[in-house]
């Protein structure tokens, strides 16, 4: 099969607009989906380029959903591509869409990149993704600019928000007091992957972290600096101290 970057590399159709590296990038996370049955959602049709792209790249099994403000866009449907038009950062839009799409294999947010579009896309569309997804959003370098409403370090950026699911994936040691949202993320995600100017969510349906054990030991034991301290939960320290009387158990 052609990779990516020679599909890309020899287009001449439809405009495409990408950063460079980011061929590379969907290379990796896509290339399992190829030749399969899938449903993509791409958010930017733009001038259609990247949906010709997709359709040579996945085969004949891909079934791509596209989202505009241009309703011109509409022009490039057929048998394969179904267009909707509407405003990113409107959730009533979302809300009506999802009703009309079947879930999703693959979304990718290459949309206005404002930061209300790309957080209230994520936080009405992220559920609609299958539990063995991706979720990719494209160009989050405008987080740090002022004419996206952007800044560096500025709070409501989607760069800022974004650091959040690094807590969420660590959420199960937690001594706080998580939200349905948290706990949603915690037990659905399996991996957050940053690139220049993209994130990547991998979805998979999971559960705690489990200890596992194999081997003797052969020097001791020591006890960590700290455990017994407040700051560890209860439920860690229980969990723990567990590990050490199966290890010790042993001998």
């Amino acid at each position: 099969m052609e990779t990516l970057r020679h599909i890309f590399n020899s287009h001449n159709s439809r405009l495409i607009q990408k950063w460079d590296h980011y061929i590379e990038v969907y290379d990796v996370y896509f290339n399992r989906y190829r030749n399969k049955e899938v449903n993509i959602l791409e958010i930017g049709v733009s001038q259609g380029g990247s949906i010709e792209m997709w359709k040579k790249y996945f085969g004949d099994n891909v079934q791509i959903f596209g989202v505009d403000i241009n309703p011109r866009c509409k022009n490039l449907e057929d048998d394969k591509v179904k267009i909707f038009i509407g405003k990113q950062e409107d959730r009533s839009f979302w809300k009506e869409l999802k009703k009309q799409l079947p879930k999703l294999d693959i979304l990718i947010d290459d949309g206005g990149h404002t930061m209300d579009q790309q957080i209230v896309t994520f936080e009405e569309m992220f559920d609609h993704v299958k539990e063995d997804g991706i979720y990719l959003c494209e160009d989050i370098h405008t987080s740090y600019m002022y004419e996206y409403h952007g800044g560096y370090k500025k709070r409501g950026t989607f760069i800022e928000y974004s650091k959040n699911f690094i807590d969420h994936l660590h959420g199960f040691p937690s001594n706080s007091t998580r939200g349905n949202a948290v706990k949603n993320f915690e037990y659905s995600v399996n991996s957050v992957h940053y690139y220049r100017s993209m994130v990547i969510i991998e979805k998979k349906k999971t559960i705690c972290p489990v200890d596992v054990i194999k081997g003797n030991m052969t020097v001791g034991h020591v006890q960590p600096i700290g455990l017994q301290k407040t700051t560890l939960s209860k439920k860690i320290q229980k969990r723990f101290a567990g590990i050490v009387r199966r290890i010790e158990g042993k001998f």
